[in-house]
């Protein structure tokens, strides 16, 4: 009586050299950056929304308030005598 085989499955197997390797390292460096610079650059749009251009919200022209600075003020202690 004869023994069926079992039909191997053929395996898939990529071979690649140092350069190559280095090459997709790039790549994939270069879309991360990428990813990372559309991010902020997206955050800071969202965070910071122009307001020059709400004409439909308000009719009036919005009053530009200048930048808020806080001083820090040095305190002078005596000391006892």
């Amino acid at each position: 009586m004869a023994v069926k085989r079992r039909t191997q499955a053929k395996k898939l197997k990529f071979e690649l050299t140092r350069s190559a390797i280095a090459g997709i390292g790039v790549i994939v460096f270069c879309l991360f950056l990428w990813m990372f610079l559309l991010g902020v650059w997206t955050g800071q749009s969202l965070l910071l929304p122009s307001y020059e251009k709400n004409d439909v919200v308000a009719h009036e022209p919005v009053k530009k308030i200048g930048p808020l600075i806080l001083r820090a003020e040095k305190k002078i202690v005596k000391k006892a005598e």
